[in-house]
């Protein structure tokens, strides 16, 4: 529209188009006057004249207006060429992103699903042999132990598995321990019961912090008739700190309450499987300096859960603080390692 509006004359050439034919009629009217032309003759030549300016004017406005649409032919021209070459940029774009995305896939094919492949057999195949190894150690438990009851506890999971359970039961029967000491109780508070009544004696402690599950696994020990061999203690988590109550240094970190243990002498097993992970930064730390001074002089301290990151810092801990410990590593399923003093 604005292209469009440029085109009408401006007021400059509608002045002096005025101007000239003014000069025009003034110059007839004179002739006429002084009789060197006819009024009929002038104003014939006026009328004459009057056409010949507007076929001038239009043959003018003609040329601008030509000009003017040829430019706005070149204009248009123009952008429509900036069009297409932009929608070319993008078409070609669009081509380069979607052979990028079918080399991706042609990667993905011959490499990625290849190694995913692998890495879940290898999975599969991991999971199997220890499900595998879980059935075999627990057949091997119930025909050694031959509990009187038809169902025992469930093992893995939450539960120590049946691996670190044949573990214990066979430390029970190598060592004969009078006192076994369990951070932590459930299925394998039973389980542990059985194996000291078949070795002849001994008795078992189990720390629980939870009151609820204190409960449960009382229930449990009494469905099984071991009451005379195994003891469920509730001890509540209470900050603990390196040096005692009052110390400075380290700052304090929850365990079992120290109240618990008081009585306790002559410890020959500790199971340590609690409290659990999330209770605190190596949370099971404290076993070793709350129960070691009592414990027998062979006492024998076994770690589950020795495969976690916070369980590996917190044996190499133990074994900086504590000089005297020599351990190995178990083979089981979720890890386990063996501390006991070193001979002299």
């Amino acid at each position: 529209m604005r292209s469009l509006r440029s085109l009408r004359p401006r007021r400059k050439y509608l002045a002096a188009a005025a101007l000239v034919a003014l000069v025009g009629l003034a110059a007839l009217a004179a002739l006429a006057a002084v009789g060197m032309l006819s009024w009929e003759g002038a104003v014939q030549l006026a009328a004459l004249g009057a056409v010949g300016g507007a076929v001038a004017a239009n043959a003018l406005l003609a040329v601008r207006l030509t000009r003017r649409v040829d430019a706005l032919g070149r204009r248009i021209d123009d952008q429509a060429k900036q069009v297409t070459e932009a929608i070319g940029t993008d078409r070609l774009e669009m081509i380069k992103s979607l052979d990028a995305t079918r080399n991706e896939l042609k990667r993905v094919r011959a490499q990625t699903l290849p190694a995913m492949s692998a890495e879940l057999a290898k999975a599969v195949n991991l999971q199997g042999r220890n499900d595998y190894e879980q059935q075999v150690a627990w057949s091997e438990l119930r025909d050694h132990l031959e509990p009187p009851a038809p169902f025992m506890p469930s093992l893995r999971g939450w539960a120590a598995s049946p691996d670190v359970m044949r573990l214990l039961v066979r430390s029970v029967e190598r060592h004969r321990p009078e006192l076994v000491v369990e951070c932590g109780s459930g299925a394998s508070s039973v389980w542990l019961g059985y194996a000291l009544r078949r070795a002849g004696g001994g008795r078992l402690v189990a720390l629980e912090h939870s009151e609820r599950y204190a409960e449960l696994s009382r229930q449990l020990v009494r469905d099984h008739g071991l009451e005379d061999v195994v003891e469920v203690r509730y001890a509540p988590l209470a900050d603990w700190s390196p040096g005692g109550e009052g110390a400075t240094g380290e700052d304090p970190q929850p365990w079992y309450d120290l109240a618990a243990v008081e009585d306790l002498d002559g410890i020959g097993l500790v199971f340590i499987d609690g409290p659990p992970e999330a209770t605190a930064r190596q949370a099971r730390y404290p076993a070793l300096p709350v129960l070691m001074p009592r414990c027998a002089s062979d006492a024998v301290l076994i770690l589950d859960d020795a495969a976690r990151p916070d369980e590996r810092k917190m044996s190499k801990r133990w074994l900086r603080d504590f000089p005297e410990l020599s351990a190995h590593e178990e083979q089981a399923e979720k890890g386990v390692r063996v501390f006991s003093r070193k001979a002299l």
